[in-house]
């Protein structure tokens, strides 16, 4: 499937991942970050137009035309290839985290986690392939890169994916504002699965019947706030990833 993205970084970090499953790109300037992505691309051998110019057209006169979203920057790129789960849980050493999300459905929450996750070097993000936000362009530009140098996978099964981790010796570790572990307190010598619900119900009763761990986020002792009682699923995800990689 080709996606079209419009974050510039997104686009830079998957022309230099894989240039050859470009179509174009279009460029809205002249300088900046735009400016520079095509001269890459171009070195690349990608093809790119200038859409800067079209910004001083107006509608008057005979076939003059708007400024708007087709002057705006963008790339036409295929989809990145999944990774099987076999080679994803192969290249598992002895501290290596690895993320499953339970039917998160936001797509700029599945942005910002593969986000997070590929500045605190997650070897791997797991996903069903239904019920879940589908990996469109909004997810890739939200993600601003994170989507190249994360593996991912999408599985119709959870639940076999959770065995298959615990076979190649990973430790599933839930998360819960309801635990009574806080993340403070969980193991830093192993390996770790951690899996992500749902943004309303969060985990599923089964998967969290299969977490080895469930833990929380705690709240400072000192704060008192009846107004927000929780986090956004993409924020609890970096704060439990930087408490595993302290």
């Amino acid at each position: 499937m080709t996606l079209e993205l419009r974050n510039p970084h997104a686009i830079l970090a998957a022309l230099r991942a894989r240039a050859h499953d470009f179509e174009e790109i279009r460029t809205s300037a002249d300088r900046g970050p735009w400016a520079d992505l095509a001269d890459e691309a171009r070195r690349a051998g990608v093809t790119v137009t200038n859409a800067a110019a079209e910004r001083g057209r107006t509608t008057k006169g005979p076939g003059k035309t708007k400024p708007g979203r087709e002057s705006a920057g963008r790339a036409l790129v295929k989809e990145r290839a999944d990774t099987p789960i076999e080679e994803m849980f192969g290249q598992a050493t002895e501290h290596s985290l690895y993320l499953a999300l339970d039917q998160i459905q936001d797509p700029q929450n599945v942005g910002a986690i593969f986000r997070s996750a590929a500045f605190f070097g997650v070897a791997g993000l797991i996903m069903p392939s239904e019920r879940a936000a589908p990996l469109s362009g909004v997810v890739y530009d939200v993600a601003s890169g994170g989507l190249e140098s994360v593996p991912f996978a999408r599985e119709s099964s959870l639940r076999r994916v959770l065995e298959q981790a615990r076979e190649a010796g990973l430790w599933i570790l839930g998360t819960s504002e309801h635990a009574r572990t806080s993340v403070q307190d969980v193991p830093h010598d192993r390996s770790w699965l951690v899996v992500l619900g749902n943004e309303e119900r969060g985990l599923r009763r089964l998967t969290k019947e299969q977490c080895d761990v469930v833990c929380s986020i705690p709240r400072p002792a000192d704060i008192n706030s009846e107004a927000v009682d929780s986090l956004n699923v993409a924020v609890s995800v970096g704060i439990v990833l930087a408490a595993l990689r302290r």
